[in-house]
């Protein structure tokens, strides 16, 4: 059962802001189901074919192992603030997230709300996308006319759930909040073991929704940006929308990598660091 009560009493909003939603079912058209949204936080810098992967494998397992029915998907780029190696600024991110979410499917949608502003806890993220579907925009209908309130529900790489699985790195009640509220998507990532990373959220594993890549795919935005520093192509790792914007715009081009590999691990090395130092600030926020 989706969160019923925030973190916040109040939400501000970047200026000019509007929660978008044109692409979001507002029928449920099986009664007997829960109706859920499916929201990526990430750095998306890049976005990936991977990441726009994610969203199919979770439609896929979700309509084979569960009783939720997707109404919609969102990407939400995280804020500047998050500081972040490679992190390019938001207003590039969401650009490149809204071409990629346009070209790919119709039921993703880009939500500026977390990149235009001071950095957000993704509990605080869950909770205004719940606000907006449940309160502002009053949930769904059956086709009967039936009430039902969305269920908003994390979809995240094994990565991230490695981080919430660290001791420390995490406030409990965030944790408590996302994964005992709202519930997550876990999609596999090359290179992390899941099973290992849920053991220690073992209170919330029947809320930890867990799916495996059937093709494996190591694409990542990291190694998107060191091909790129290098003069490397990235088409058809990334959809052709997002190439041409990043050449147009002469992106990802401001350092030189002699070593690709070595650089890679280094660079990854560094994400991981931030990554955890980013969740970090989920915990001090308390």
């Amino acid at each position: 059962m989706a969160s019923s009560s925030h973190l916040t009493e109040s939400f501000t909003n970047p200026e000019n802001y509007s929660f978008p939603h044109q692409r979001l079912s507002r029928v449920l058209h099986n009664p007997d189901k829960t109706p859920i949204v499916l929201v990526a936080c990430g750095s998306f810098s890049p976005v990936t074919y991977l990441h726009l992967r994610m969203f199919e494998m979770a439609k896929d397992y979700v309509r084979q192992n569960t009783d939720f029915e997707i109404l919609g998907g969102y990407l939400s780029p995280v804020s500047d603030m998050y500081k972040k190696p490679g992190l390019l600024s938001a207003r590039h991110r969401v650009n490149m997230c809204t071409l990629a979410a346009e070209d790919s499917d119709t039921w993703l949608m880009v939500d500026s709300w977390e990149a235009f502003q001071s950095y957000q806890r993704t509990a605080i993220v869950l909770d205004h996308f719940d606000h907006e579907i449940n309160t502002v925009l009053g949930g769904v209908h059956t086709a009967s006319g039936e009430h039902r309130r969305v269920r908003v529900m994390l979809l995240a790489g094994s990565d991230l759930i490695g981080t919430m699985s660290e001791p420390g790195v995490w406030a409990y009640s965030d944790l408590e909040h996302i994964l005992g509220g709202y519930g997550c998507l876990i999609v596999e990532r090359a290179g992390t073991g899941m099973d290992q990373a849920t053991d220690s959220l073992a209170r919330w594993r029947s809320n930890i929704y867990l799916i495996s890549q059937l093709i494996q795919n190591d694409v990542s935005s990291t190694k998107v940006r060191l091909f790129l520093r290098r003069g490397l192509s990235v088409r058809y790792l990334l959809p052709n929308t997002v190439v041409d914007y990043i050449e147009q715009n002469g992106l990802y081009q401001d350092e030189t990598t002699p070593n690709l590999s070595a650089s890679i691990s280094s660079e990854k090395g560094k994400e991981k660091e931030a990554s955890a130092s980013g969740s970090k600030k989920e915990k001090e926020a308390h």
